[in-house]
C-alpha cells in the first residue's frame, strides 16, 4: 500500500456509521436536545473529513511524493480525533477540560484543507 489513508478512511467511515446510529437510535430520549446536536455535529464532520481523507489516498497514489498532501492527510485525521472525538465524549459525559480541544480539532481541519489546496494549486496538469 502506498499510503494509509485509504484504509483508515474505510475505517473512519465505518466509525462515523456506527457512532451516527447510536446517536440516532441509543442516545435520542436520553440526552437533551442541544447534546444530540453536538454529538450530529461530530458525526457530521466526522464524515466529511473521512471523505476527505479517502481523497488524499487516493490523490497519493498518483501523486505519491507529494509531501503536503501526506500533511493534509494527517491533520484531517487528527481533526476526527480532536474535534469529533472531543465532542463525542463530551455529550457522554467525559471531562470538562475536553471543551478546549474541540477548536484545535477545528483549526486542523482548517489547516488540512489548506494544504489540499496549496497542493493542489502544485499538481501538474494531465
Amino acid at each position: 500500500m502506498t499510503n494509509p489513508f485509504i484504509a483508515v478512511a474505510a475505517a473512519s467511515g465505518f466509525v462515523a456509521v456506527t457512532l451516527g446510529a447510536f446517536g440516532a437510535h441509543g442516545l435520542k430520549g436520553k440526552i437533551t436536545p442541544e447534546l444530540l446536536n453536538a454529538f450530529q455535529t461530530g458525526v457530521q464532520y466526522h464524515f466529511y473529513h473521512t471523505l476527505a481523507l479517502l481523497v488524499v489516498g487516493l490523490l497519493l497514489i498518483r501523486f505519491p511524493s507529494e509531501r503536503l498532501l501526506m500533511t493534509s492527510g494527517g491533520l484531517f485525521l487528527l481533526g476526527i480525533l480532536l474535534f469529533c472525538g472531543s465532542l463525542y465524549l463530551l455529550v457522554l459525559g467525559g471531562p470538562r477540560w475536553l471543551g478546549p480541544v474541540t477548536p484545535l480539532g477545528g483549526l486542523c481541519f482548517m489547516a488540512g484543507w489548506v494544504t489540499l489546496f496549496i497542493t493542489a494549486l502544485r499538481l501538474p496538469l494531465p
